[in-house]
């Protein structure tokens, strides 16, 4: 046995014992502060790893052998997007052939199909040029197929998309290519809903953030269908990427406590939030949520790229976004709470379910709880932020060699199997 040591053993018993805010900062499997570590130059002789589960070759790669039954056993449809195609296939398919042959044996008669399809509960006495919308059960299966819905478009956008991108950036390790697709998915995702949710808002009274609409003419149970769909869909996402975390069907991160946290303070705010009838505050804190998602999602792929200085650029950008929108906006929203709640109307200020209003005085403290909860997690992420940046302003002119990627873990897996 050889008595010398390597490079990089030394380097391991040289480095100090780093404090718990130093090693997220360096960690590479953290999902803020991972992405954002040099990353391997154009060019490099980078090993492929040729067993990858989401390899772009084709659904082929990452088909299981048991087939769609075991899938639904397993829950592995919600990674494989043959299973989750088929199963979006068969509710799509029963809708078609119901209205197909329903004219001829049962006239008249409403699809069963049609809730899982198309949002349910139209108010019958509202205007067909302005329609408005109840919540009722039926949200349920709605929620389900769409569910299915982004599981499949997930899949499909990270392997049919992005990893051929990512390859021909010279990314090539199963890891990375994973993490390039899922902030590619994220990019898409929150820049489509946040722009959405921005022309919805520019429908509703509370354009731009005006506050004292959350409260005026509460219980806002009667809802636009674009603001309806609107909700359940982020709902189905955010259920989506739960159930991914807690079913572990994917390497967890190594900030996995946390995500979870924030997924389940998310699937608060929305589900109490749709069930109490606060759909416009719903909204507005949807948006401060989405539009720096969407510039994150991208500053993260301009660095896996190698584009450095660009990369820069867009952390200031990014750095604006947030502040405006994850502190500022939600501080104001937070202040419209603690201050303006009593703009409701006395009595619609009670608990009451059945006239759809649940804002007793003590729901105060309930709404301000989960929301301040979320800021605390938003302060604890813009400290990491302002680290990253600080970073890569110091460390542009840097390529460092020193590692890959933020995922060599997994090729160590792949050399022991």
């Amino acid at each position: 046995m050889s008595t010398h040591s390597s490079p990089n053993e030394k380097l391991l018993k040289r480095r100090p014992r780093a404090s718990s805010l130093r090693r997220i900062e360096t960690d590479k499997g953290h999902h803020l502060t991972g992405p954002f570590m040099a990353q391997t130059p154009l060019g490099s002789n980078t090993p492929e790893s040729c067993d990858s589960p989401g390899s772009s070759d084709g659904f082929r790669m990452i088909r299981p052998k048991e087939g769609l039954v075991a899938d639904l056993f397993s829950a592995r449809w919600v990674v494989n997007p043959v299973s989750s195609f088929k199963l979006l296939m068969i509710p799509v398919l029963l809708y078609i052939n119901w209205e197909l042959l329903a004219p001829y044996v049962a006239p008249g008669f409403p699809n069963p199909v049609a809730p899982l399809l198309f949002i349910s509960y139209r108010i019958p006495d509202s205007s067909p040029d302005d329609p408005r919308y109840a919540k009722g059960y039926l949200d349920l299966v709605f929620l389900a197929f769409h569910i299915v819905f982004y599981s499949f478009l997930r899949q499909f956008i990270t392997i049919v998309i992005c990893h051929p991108i990512a390859r021909y950036f010279g990314i090539k390790k199963r890891g990375k290519l994973d993490r390039f697709g899922e902030q590619g998915y994220a990019l898409l995702y929150f820049a489509v809903m946040g722009a959405w949710g921005y022309r919805i808002m520019g429908q509703l009274p509370t354009w731009w953030y005006r506050t004292e609409y959350f409260w005026i003419d509460y219980p806002h149970w009667q809802m636009k269908p674009e603001l309806k769909r609107y909700f359940l869909m982020h709902a189905a996402y955010w259920c989506q990427q739960l159930i991914v975390l807690l079913l572990r069907l994917e390497k967890p991160r190594k900030d996995y406590n946390e995500l979870i946290m924030h997924h389940f303070v998310t699937l608060w705010l929305i589900g109490w939030g749709y069930l109490i009838n606060l759909t416009l505050i719903g909204h507005a804190i949807y948006m401060s949520m989405d539009i720096p998602d969407a510039f994150l999602a991208f500053s993260k792929l301009l660095n896996y790229m190698g584009w450095h200085k660009l990369k820069v650029f867009s952390l200031a950008v990014f750095l604006v976004a947030w502040t405006y929108f994850r502190h500022w906006l939600n501080l104001v929203i937070l202040w419209s709470i603690w201050s303006e709640f009593d703009l409701i109307d006395v009595s619609n200020r009670v608990w009451a379910p059945k006239t759809g209003a649940w804002l007793a005085w003590w729901m105060k403290y309930q709404i301000v709880f989960p929301i301040s909860l979320l800021q605390l997690l938003n302060l604890f992420w813009y400290y990491l932020i302002w680290r990253i940046v600080i970073r890569s302003l110091r460390d542009v002119e840097v390529t460092d060699v020193r590692s890959d990627d933020e995922d060599d873990d997994d090729d160590d897996d792949a050399k022991e199997d």
